[in-house]
């Protein structure tokens, strides 16, 4: 069974996800049942795609927030497996399309699918994955669910789209980059948590408190992955350190060293990302003009900035296990940056 692997070590104190694992294992033991039966299929190189990124040892992050927001919101039905299992399927989907479209050699420390069985394979099991994924959608029954997956579905192909107009274009800005995050990356969040409460029968005022609660807990989640990525290791990513500067990303610690910058150093960013010269020195100078901006450390407070808004929107809801569980997601989200 692929389980739910953390792949941070957790010192005594430092928040940590386990609390909303613990809250969600029964449920999650379905869920993880149900991805695998539904990865199955008599085309034999579907299912090995599938499995080489499922037993990967991902977070689950995306389910778990379905799970406890349905469980927080007094639900007490069987859909709530299904959409988990739906997300879980969105994401995995995303993630072997990204990978094809970012040319990315490794995925949750080991070889990106692309890399064992080829970029169409790749692209078509993704395909794949998202069918399954609304077909169990319908299954619920829920035509408000499934409205809610399938505009997050639109939006998340939107912002790849938008992030391929940014590649490699210094002119990007810090709004410009948060529409691509808040697209790509935040829309999945959001909906992860928003079907919870829409298939418990909650009210607007609910549902709106957990979608915002998504929302902004994706986008501090993308913005500390950019801070990683130039100031992380290898084990907390789950792919090399330096893979955005090497793939020509824009993300927001380039965003804020490229603008601070003098016109020589601006050059730097334009070799690297434009002109592709990516070497491990034009690296190191650029994590040293990080350093000299504040570039890392600013993005890690836009990422407090956002936990904190999701934590508010969470604030009128009842006090519980599953609201202290949801809120710690939040502190371990940021205290990943250190």
């Amino acid at each position: 069974m692929a389980g739910v692997v953390i792949p941070l070590g957790e010192r005594a104190g430092q928040a940590s996800v386990e609390p909303l694992v613990v809250l969600v294992r029964a449920d999650m033991e379905r869920v993880n049942q149900l991805i695998l039966s539904k990865a199955g299929s008599d085309v034999e190189m579907i299912p090995e795609v599938a499995r080489h990124l499922i037993d990967s040892g991902g977070k689950r992050l995306r389910p778990m927030l379905t799970l406890a927001a349905a469980q927080m919101c007094g639900y007490e039905g069987e859909h709530h497996i299904l959409l988990a299992a739906g997300v879980e399927f969105m994401h995995t989907a995303t993630l072997l399309h990204d990978d094809v479209v970012d040319e990315s050699d490794m995925r949750r420390g080991k070889l990106a699918a692309r890399m064992v069985w080829g970029n169409q394979a790749s692209v078509l099991v993704g395909d794949f994955l998202l069918g399954q994924a609304f077909r169990m959608m319908v299954e619920t029954g829920s035509l408000a669910a499934l409205n809610v997956l399938s505009h997050a579905a639109t939006v998340i192909a939107e912002g790849e789209v938008m992030q391929l107009a940014t590649a490699r274009n210094l002119d990007t800005n810090e709004d410009e980059y948060l529409a691509v995050i808040r697209a790509k990356t935040a829309a999945l969040f959001a909906a992860a948590a928003e079907v919870g409460p829409i298939i418990a029968g909650s009210s607007k005022s609910t549902i709106s408190a957990f979608r915002s609660y998504g929302t902004n807990l994706g986008l501090a989640f993308q913005l500390i992955d950019d801070a990683l990525d130039y100031g992380g290791s290898s084990a907390t990513l789950g792919k090399n350190v330096g893979d955005d500067f090497r793939e020509g990303k824009v993300t927001l610690p380039v965003v804020l060293s490229y603008r601070r910058g003098t016109d020589r150093e601006r050059e730097l960013w334009r070799e690297a990302l434009v002109e592709g010269k990516t070497d491990d020195g034009r690296l190191a100078e650029a994590m040293r003009l990080m350093r000299k901006y504040d570039a890392i450390a600013d993005t890690v407070a836009r990422a407090r900035h956002y936990a904190e808004i999701a934590r508010d929107a969470l604030a009128p809801m009842k006090s519980g296990a599953h609201k202290d569980a949801l809120i710690e997601v939040l502190e371990f989200c940021v205290s990943r940056a250190g």
